[in-house]
């Protein structure tokens, strides 16, 4: 007696339709993004290999600009400055916000009206931030303790750029981090301190170890918006002394005005290209702690 074969089971896998009023909902957006942001990119890389100065003629002098950046001391001082810039702000940062975030987190009284103060940097201008402690660091403060103003000092001026980026960047990355302690179920905090786990044991075996996401998430987003520094250092700074706190984005938009058009936008182009770079050596560390953003 042969067995009976199975009968095959055909699925039929069917395709749902979207309709076209979706697609024309996203053309606007896709028609501006390519006006103001593909447009500009492409024309930045064409001129990239140009002399244009941003007016008249122009002519091809293939990778010429690209081939003095490298050797361009100012250039090379811009990077140096952003890069060591970000690297200490984004330890600053996280620093202060993460000890912000356990103190917040804490039975303390008026919690919630400190939360409020903490968060008032986040809301006001950069521009206005960086005037206001312009004043603060020219006049107030030579004033009071003597001496000269420490942004007129080179070798110290980029202290005060990172002092006042951290003080309004440093919000933000506290709602990140009080979002992450609020996760912790507080029963673990009760267990550890039936075992008499001390505070700081609490914070180094319990509060950093789950808490490793969400510094990944802070140090990502922090390092990728002060590679971008620009509006506090014109306005506290301008760039000075001599170049000394002068940004590579800084670098950029003040070479469109003053007749380097095609040399800046190749130095715009190399700028994308190394944070790019940076963003997807960022995305690798991420994916490898099972991080989601």
């Amino acid at each position: 007696m042969s067995a009976t074969r199975p009968a095959a089971v055909t699925v039929r896998r069917t395709r749902k339709k979207v309709d076209a009023a979706f697609y024309l909902m996203l053309l606007p957006a896709l028609l501006l993004f390519t006006l103001l942001i593909v447009g500009p990119a492409l024309a930045g890389m064409f001129f990239s290999v140009t002399n244009y100065v941003g007016y008249g003629e122009y002519s091809f002098i293939g990778v010429s600009n690209y081939l003095v950046l490298f050797t361009d001391p100012r250039i090379l001082r811009s990077y140096g400055f952003t890069i060591g810039f970000s690297v200490v702000t984004v330890l600053l940062v996280n620093a202060i916000a993460l000890f912000l975030a356990v103190l917040l987190n804490s039975r303390i009284k008026f919690k919630t009206a400190l939360r409020g103060v903490f968060f008032i940097p986040m809301v006001v201008s950069g521009i206005v931030i960086a005037y206001v402690f312009n004043y603060v660091f020219s006049t107030t403060i030579p004033a009071v303790f003597g001496g000269s103003s420490i942004l007129a000092n080179a070798d110290w001026a980029w202290v005060a750029v990172v002092v006042v980026t951290a003080w309004q960047a440093v919000p933000s990355a506290l709602i990140i981090y009080l979002a992450g302690l609020l996760a912790i179920p507080e029963e673990v905090y009760e267990a550890s301190s039936l075992d008499g786990a001390s505070p700081w044991r609490q914070f180094t075996a319990i509060t950093l170890p789950l808490m490793a996401g969400y510094v990944v998430i802070n140090t990502v987003l922090g390092f990728k918006n002060f590679l971008n520094a620009y509006d506090i250092i014109v306005g506290l700074t301008d760039g000075g002394p001599g170049t000394s706190t002068s940004s590579v984005a800084m670098t950029i938009f003040t070479g469109f005005t003053s007749g380097d058009y095609a040399y800046q936008m190749a130095n715009a182009v190399v700028f994308f290209v190394i944070t790019v770079l940076i963003s997807i050596a960022q995305l690798r560390i991420i994916n490898r702690r099972g991080v989601s953003l």
